[in-house]
């Protein structure tokens, strides 16, 4: 909550690095920073909603059947669906919080074209977030594949 308000509250005036004015980014740039925040969090919202009505559901279920409390008759493809929808909330989650994160870069340290400092940042989050997400979303592929 703390990165979003701060996030929020940035102003390109307000630059903390030191650079000169030309380097400021532009109001247009802060404007897009907090769609993207926005954005994001709705991603998020929406993949956590969605798991927890497939908990709830599964919780639910298990509570008609007294004789066998770890058995939930669920309709597959429906889980399936869910659990897909909640992935795809995550991962785009992450996407546009990384996207808002590239803003609030250029927010801070200056546009990209005025110093090497905001593209190593942004090189190196869209690496390890872009590698994590690769992991994320093909990892479960791989076992899935070794199961079979």
């Amino acid at each position: 909550m703390a990165t979003f308000i701060g996030f929020s509250l940035t102003v390109p005036a307000a630059g903390s690095a030191g650079h000169p004015a030309s380097c400021n980014a532009s109001i247009k740039t802060v404007r897009i920073l907090i769609v993207f925040e926005v954005v994001a969090f709705s991603f998020f919202l929406f993949s956590s909603l969605i798991a927890q009505s497939i908990k709830l559901t599964i919780n639910l279920l298990n509570s008609l059947d007294p004789t066998d409390p770890h058995k939930a008759d669920i309709d597959s493809s429906a889980l399936k669906y869910g659990l897909c929808g909640s992935a795809f909330g995550s991962i785009m989650g992450c996407v546009f919080l990384m996207l808002s994160i590239v803003n609030f870069i250029q927010v801070k340290l200056g546009v990209f074209s005025c110093g090497h400092e905001p593209v190593y940042g942004v090189v190196v989050l869209v690496t390890c977030v872009g590698s994590a997400l690769l992991v994320k979303t093909y990892g479960g592929v791989i076992d899935r594949l070794e199961i079979v």
